[in-house]
């Protein structure tokens, strides 16, 4: 049975010290946002949770942004006021991961010969 199959959608908001992404629940959830400010976020934000990638893209390993980092990127450490500004300055990037197929237990317990 293939498993990981799933979409994932974010924006990346590209500052001038660092990269910064935030997941979301489907594009068309950030469109509707963008049309009708009175969406509330949490209909629009997968977490509230703001991710650097240290100048690496959007493809790179995620870190938790420090609110020290938000301050000098957005003048506010309020992570509510930044997704905003990322929401709005961002681009939206929405991937497919692949299918995996293979063995789900490779040790097989105490089947296997060891």
């Amino acid at each position: 049975m293939p498993r990981g199959n799933a979409h994932q959608s974010k924006v990346h908001y590209q500052g001038k010290d660092e990269d910064f992404v935030i997941f979301v629940d489907d594009v068309k959830s950030v469109q509707n946002w963008k049309d009708d400010r009175s969406i509330p976020l949490a209909q629009v934000v997968s977490g509230f949770k703001i991710f650097v990638t240290h100048k690496h893209g959007a493809q790179n390993a995620y870190d938790a942004a420090s609110k020290q980092v938000l301050e000098n990127e957005f003048g506010s450490h309020n992570e509510d006021e930044c997704m905003i500004k990322i929401l709005e300055g961002g681009t939206l990037q929405e991937t497919e991961t692949g299918e995996r197929q293979g063995p789900k237990n490779d040790s097989m317990g105490p089947r296997s010969a060891h």
